[in-house]
């Protein structure tokens, strides 16, 4: 699964691909409770190895199991660079893997095509261990359907059952057709081929996804309840944990899909706030008071050749108690300007946003193409547009 770029905490592992994998502190959970459930599994197959034998083993699967989940991500990330979008990590976690692709590709085909490659690699791996075990542990005839249904003897053939039929599962489950899942994704796709909208597509598949969250906690449900079994509170307890992570990326997509349908109003020149030069050594109190006789929003610090050097923030100003500004001046409530706080005052849309996030600050100095002010973008002006989203 991929998802929009966040800061990641972990262990770094390595750069397979020139992409850093990182793990999780998480993962340590996951790992324990694979550990604790699949421990009576291997110890029924492996008569002999005892609770600390069969825990080891159990152990060893969970860490080979998130081996193929990073083979997973990294399916993801390959088929991404191949179209040239940049991957900035792999985060293996609690509840799978995360590939921070930092850019969506431009056509639904990639799009479709880069979410199909994980669970194209995990139906891969499980037909290769399937094979594998049906050519080299099944001696005599054996039906297929019965592979499906009992491990066979050994510690090799049993870790190889449980893998192979593990990525089954999780390719089987990353194709259900609703965000964040892969097989939302794929229906983001075809939906956005079809109506020529990506936002269409991406609240369709986030929908879904709500629907596929609240299928996984009762489908499960109503066949113990038909079945006439009690459902048992471990695997409940793990069925609405992953129902909540579905609907928590389904509703992410949603509030994403929100913001991009504002994005076309989104004009640094729309947004802008007048600003008034002045020079640092100006009283505050007078700042302002030529601001609200300019009908400015905003200050712009200045040197003695008129050259601006910072921008005066807002929040400093509101902080300041009225008896005080007029011994405070307007210098010690700016930032220096850096070039990283100069923007084109044209930047609309996506543009504006990947430049206010390369350097994130509450005010930016607007200019013109020949580097004349044009006036401050105030990051809480960007905020308001998008506020109820």
């Amino acid at each position: 699964m991929s998802t929009p770029v966040r800061e990641s905490t972990g262990l770094r592992m390595g750069r397979p691909f020139g992409i850093p994998v990182y793990v999780s502190p998480t993962w340590l959970i996951v790992a324990a409770f694979i550990t604790y459930s699949f421990q009576p599994v291997f110890a029924a197959s492996l008569p002999g190895y005892g609770l600390v034998g069969s825990s080891v083993v159990a152990l060893v699967f969970a860490v080979l199991l998130y081996a193929s989940v990073l083979l997973h991500e990294l399916a993801h990330c390959v088929v991404a660079k191949r179209y040239g979008l940049p991957v900035r990590r792999i985060t293996l976690y609690m509840l799978g893997g995360v590939s921070e692709i930092e850019r969506e590709p431009e056509t639904a085909g990639r799009e479709f095509n880069v979410a199909l490659a994980g669970p194209l690699l995990s139906l891969g791996l499980a037909a290769i261990g399937y094979l594998v075990s049906a050519v080299a542990f099944v001696t005599g005839p054996a039906d297929p359907l019965s592979m499906f249904m009992r491990p066979p003897d050994g510690l090799v053939p049993v870790l190889i059952w449980q893998l192979w039929s593990s990525n089954l599962i999780v390719g089987v489950f990353n194709l259900l057709p609703g965000l964040p899942l892969d097989g939302g994704r794929m229906l983001r796709a075809a939906v956005w081929k079809i109506r020529r909208d990506a936002g269409t597509g991406t609240t369709a598949a986030a929908w879904v996804g709500r629907g596929v969250a609240v299928a996984v906690v009762v489908v499960p449900l109503l066949m113990n309840l038909m079945a006439g079994q009690e459902p048992g509170i471990g695997s409940m307890l793990w069925t609405v944990v992953l129902a909540s992570f579905i609907w928590l990326g389904a509703s992410q997509s949603l509030r994403v899909a929100r913001v991009r349908a504002r994005l076309p109003q989104l004009r640094a020149r729309v947004l802008a706030r007048r600003a008034i030069p002045v020079t640092a050594e100006v009283p505050l109190s007078e700042g302002l008071r030529r601001a609200q006789e300019a009908g400015a929003g905003a200050m712009v610090v200045v040197d003695h050749d008129g050259r601006p050097v910072g921008i005066v923030n807002e929040a400093a100003v509101n902080a300041t108690p009225e008896q005080r500004r007029p011994w405070v001046n307007v210098g010690a409530m700016s930032r220096a300007l850096e070039p990283s706080l100069v923007l084109g005052a044209d930047l609309e849309g996506e543009s504006l946003l990947d430049a206010m996030r390369a350097v994130p600050a509450p005010e930016y100095l607007l200019v013109e193409r020949g580097g004349e002010i044009y006036g401050v973008l105030a990051t809480s002006d960007v905020n308001r547009m998008f506020s109820g989203v």
